[in-house]
């Protein structure tokens, strides 16, 4: 080494020797400083030993302490958590923070500027803050998670003293009143999470200095001061999570918003339209105004945004569409539309219109978000050209025409979501060709064909794999076999009528959600088959047969209804899945006794066993399910009386035990059930008198059938307490007496049901058990379920009922079908029957009726079925109108009733029943037209269907409700399905009986 180089090093050496000997030195801190640390320690639980360094007295040396390398004091302590989040599958434990309290002679670091003791999985509290008022030298202070609730607003009066004051976070501290502070020199602002319940502290538009303010979750509520924007130094704000704070956004973003890079007011209550003016807040780059009321369409003018990186609009109410152009443009420095925009969150808006070419230009978009829009035409092809695509999301829009081609190129992509559009064509190997990262495929609801080669082989390995009503079939898709990751797979209504290949419950274990239901996969499912614990598992609708199968693990779904399934149910079923939510074994080929093992699945929300071979008594374990709000066991073969132990299921809303062979007195027990909605014990060997408690006690009712039974005794008067009550079946029994008069005060069916509410219980991830109701009539039956809220149905008929036909039951304007057939009801019709202008079928057959038919039925413009026969009526047949079209066989049995349909004709002394429609009620028939017309018939005028129907003469009521029923099963809106295992259950197609007269 030459020598004139040999003396600088040695002197550099030197140098380092000496400084690091002064250090050492230094680095024994003072005995008072040293004393509160140690007093600070020893205030503190450390389930992770964090501070084990802090030992001996070179405290400059211990973690998360600084020191003035001159002096040798403490000026900074830094013990915030470094794992502020548990990843998945870690346990908490692994970054728990510190708890304990912290001590006020840490007030004795007299020359601290910085401290942070910030915790996010921690519980630090303190009692007083008399120790900040030593710090005065302080400039940063983040006292994150520490709950300062005792402090109260002693708090604010301590941080006055702290005049040096730079940084303040005092996030999740349980504060509940916000004081103004006076810090001439607060750049920073962190006061998030807490809930002060006040309006936007005005205070801070003092701060020239501020840069960065966090408001989040703070219970702040009124309006944003447009005083805000104007603020100099502005670089970052966020109010996001306030959800009452409210602004005009054409106002708020024609502020200056001089150095603003990131904005977030997301979920509040802004209003109106984003206005050309916020293209000039040109160094925003991130703007986040998800979950408010914000109207009109995206304005071009955001073109001039270069540096933005993140918008997100997405829940409001937008109606506008999105730029054709961008404005602006050139103004980037690479001429490309929004170079640096990486994000686009526009979702659960109304945007209509097509997608604009320039999406396909965002050379840098990593996420496009439209889901759930009003956007239609075709996806184009240019979208398949960004490279660093990790993210897409079209679902629920009106999106038709194919899937590009182009999309196989997308490398990058992770997510993929098109479900629920008007999306055609086939989906092949090409589509997928260099999608090597993708993890989630949403094509469900679309007409999508999948076509590919048996041995295809993709690049991917999926986690979620939804192509529910998509062309998948007929045979099991091959390609399954090499994904080893799948959690979540639906395949409903594919089209499969293949068997299940034994080797997928080799690659099932990994399944949360396993749902082939709505094919016609044949077969059997192995007696015990692998799935993920928890798991939902439906194979509802197939051909599937063989005993019942079992899950190895316990699941929170399973539905095997409509299938081909025999033998007895498992003796060990509740056994193998005690938290099972949701169980349907309905529609098979069940026998045996039911398993009492069933009560021990306690969180139990729906039991559905119904049309099945069950034989037995119903356990009384069934009472355990306290959780159960549908119980259908109707259509089997059980015997025995109710359990008393029924009167435990208090959240029960709807019970359905009809079709068996249930006897004895209905439980008193059942009195209990006060949620209850539907009660439907028809066909068993029920005895007794009706109880009055079901009028007392069970006041949620929609819905009493007690058809086809042996009760006696007389119709409880106390009935009409049911003021919710719109199906009233009590036919086919022994009842005696006058029907009472006030059931005529069921409000439930005073007035017409315009809205169609439908009717489910337990809800539970897309799957729900539907109401149902069956219609008994002459000759056949009606059964209704998506349409069955607009339906208010009174029988009494095939008892031993007299006397006079009640009045006041004319009230119930609402009525669509009324039948007291087989009684001995006598008197007239009265005239007010017209007044029932919604009914569509009414039969007083088998009766003792007597005098004219009312002429004013002829108004009845819905009255598609009637039957009068077997009576005493006299005079002439009322003609016109809609009675026109009925045949001899309604009137047949009346000795003196004369003219048309009836072969017989009438003298001169008939009674001059003429049937001509009074002119007051010419236009009755019209308004209730609309009515129909308005749920779905829409194919004639008001006036044009009831002509028509008559002109035919065909009765069409029963044909009303069928079309409606079939309708409204096709047009349902179906739900956005979250990634979180989801299911669809569809309703059983209503059947309907030809009953024309």
């Amino acid at each position: 080494m030459p020598k004139r180089t040999f003396i600088p090093v040695l002197l550099l050496f030197s140098y380092l020797v000496c400084l690091k000997f002064v250090i050492s030195d230094v680095a024994k801190c003072s005995q008072s400083e040293l004393d509160a640390l140690i007093s600070f320690k020893e205030g503190l639980i450390d389930p992770e030993n964090r501070l084990s360094s802090w030992k001996g007295n070179k405290c400059c040396q211990w973690h998360g302490i600084g020191c003035n390398n001159s002096t040798g004091v403490v000026t900074s302590v830094d013990l915030h958590n470094p794992y502020p989040l548990i990843g998945y599958g870690e346990e908490p434990g692994r970054h728990a923070g510190f708890s304990g309290q912290i001590p006020p002679n840490i007030g004795n670091l007299s020359h601290l500027r910085y401290l942070d003791v910030s915790i996010e999985l921690g519980s630090l509290t303190v009692n007083n803050l008399e120790w900040l008022t030593k710090l005065s030298y302080l400039k940063h202070l983040k006292l994150d998670s520490i709950d300062l609730s005792i402090v109260g607003p002693e708090l604010f009066l301590v941080l006055n003293n702290l005049t040096s004051l730079e940084v303040l976070h005092l996030s999740s501290c349980g504060l509940t009143s916000l004081s103004s502070v006076d810090l001439p020199s607060l750049s920073e602002l962190d006061l998030s999470n807490n809930n002060f319940n006040s309006k936007f502290p005005d205070w801070l538009l003092n701060y020239t200095t501020l840069s960065f303010l966090n408001l989040d979750s703070c219970g702040l509520y009124g309006r944003i001061p447009l005083s805000l924007a104007e603020l100099p130094s502005l670089r970052y704000v966020s109010l996001a999570m306030n959800n009452n704070l409210t602004a005009s956004c054409t106002q708020l973003f024609k502020g200056s918003w001089s150095k603003i890079e990131v904005i977030d007011f997301a979920s509040n209550k802004l209003h109106g339209k984003l206005p050309n003016a916020i293209g000039n807040i040109t160094s925003l780059t991130y703007l986040s105004l998800f979950d408010n009321k914000i109207e009109g369409g995206v304005p071009g003018s955001i073109g001039k945004l270069c540096n933005l990186r993140f918008l997100d609009v997405s829940g409001n109410n937008m109606t506008g569409s999105l730029p054709v152009f961008l404005e602006g443009v050139e103004s980037c420095v690479s001429e490309i539309p929004l170079p640096n925009l990486q994000t686009i969150r526009l979702p659960n808006n109304k945007l209509v219109g097509r997608l604009p070419e320039w999406i396909g230009q965002l050379e840098n978009l990593k996420e496009l978000g439209l889901d759930y829009n009003q956007l239609d035409g075709e996806i184009p092809d240019s979208l398949g050209g960004l490279k660093h695509l990790t993210d897409i999301g079209l679902a629920g829009n009106k999106l038709n025409g194919t899937l590009p081609e182009s999309f196989g190129q997308l490398s990058e992509l992770i997510n993929f979501d098109v479900s629920f559009n008007h999306l055609t064509g086939i989906i092949s190997e090409v589509h997928f060709l260099k999608l090597s990262k993708l993890k989630r495929v949403h094509l469900s609801s679309n007409s999508f064909t999948l076509n590919f080669s048996y041995d295809w082989i993709p690049p991917f390995q999926l986690i979620f794999l939804d192509v529910g009503s998509c062309q998948v079939g007929p045979l099991f898709p091959h390609w399954l076999k090499t994904q080893k990751e799948v959690n979540y797979l639906d395949v409903s209504n594919a089209s499969i009528s293949d068997s299940i290949p034994i080797w997928f419950w080799g690659t099932s274990f990994n399944l949360s959600l396993l749902n082939m239901s709505y094919n016609q996969i044949h077969g059997q499912i192995p007696s015990l088959f692998d799935v993920v614990p928890f798991a939902d598992v439906d194979f509802t609708s197939n051909f599937l047969e063989g005993p019942i199968p079992l899950p190895s693990v316990e699941i929170k779904l399973y539905s095997l209804s409509d299938n081909r399934f025999s033998g007895v149910i498992p003796y060990n079923i509740g056994k193998v899945m005690p938290n099972l939510i949701f169980l349907s074994l309905a529609s098979n080929r069940l026998s045996g006794e039911i398993p009492s093992s069933i009560g021990e699945m306690v969180s139990l929300q729906v039991i559905d066993l119904s049309n099945n071979l069950l034989t037995g008594h119903v356990p009384p374990s069934f009472g355990n399910c306290s959780y159960l709000k549908a119980l259908d066991l109707g259509y089997n073969n059980l015997s025995g009386t109710i359990p008393e132990s029924f009167g435990n299921l208090q959240l029960l809303q709807s019970l359905h035990l009809n079709n068996n062979n249930f006897s004895g007195d209905l439980a008193s027990s059942l009195m209990n059930l006060s949620s209850l909605e539907t009660l439907d014990l028809a066909n068993n060997r029920f005895s007794g008198d009706i109880p009055p408690w079901l009028g007392n006690n069970l006041t949620s009712l929609k819905i009493l059938s007690l058809r086809s039974n042996s009760f006696s005794g007389g119709i409880p008067t106390n009935l009409p307490s049911l003021s919710s009550l719109q199906v009233l079946d009590l036919g086919l029994n022994n009842l005696t007496g006058m029907i009472p008069t006030n059931l005529g005060n069921l409000t439930g069916m005073s007035h017409c049901q315009i809205m169609n509410q439908y009717r489910f219980y337990g809800f539970y991830r897309g799957i729900y058990y539907s109401e149902r109701l069956v219609v008994n009539l002459e000759g056949g039956f009606l059964e209704y379920t998506k349409t069955l809220s607009l339906v208010a149905y009174m029988d009494l008929s095939r008892n031993n009922l007299y006397g006079h036909f009640p009045t006041d039951i004319t009230n119930l304007v609402g009525l669509v079908l009324l039948n007291l057939s087989r009684n001995q009801i006598d008197g007239p019709l009265p005239n007010t029957i017209t007044s029932l202008r919604q009914l569509g079928a009414l039969d007083v057959s088998n009766n003792r009726f007597s005098g004219v038919i009312p002429s004013s039925l002829s108004s009845l413009t819905f009255l598609s079925r009637l039957d009068l026969s077997n009576n005493n009526f006299s005079g002439r047949i009322p003609v016109g109108g809609q009675i026109g079209t009925f045949k001899a066989s309604v009137f047949a049995g009346n000795p003196y009733l004369c003219g048309p349909p009836l072969a017989v004709n009438c003298n001169d002394n008939s009674s001059n029943n003429t049937g001509d429609i009074p002119h007051e009620r010419k236009g009755e028939g019209e308004s209730d037209n609309w009515f129909l017309l308005s749920i779905g018939l829409g194919f004639a005028t008001g006036i044009l269907v009831p002509w028509l129907m008559m002109s035919i003469r065909r009765p069409w009521g029963e044909s009303y409700f069928r079309f409606v029923d079939n309708v409204v099963h096709m047009i349902e809106p179906t739900k956005p399905k979250a990634e979180a295992a989801q299911v669809r259950l569809t309703d059983a197609q209503p059947v309907a009986l030809d009953l024309s007269l």
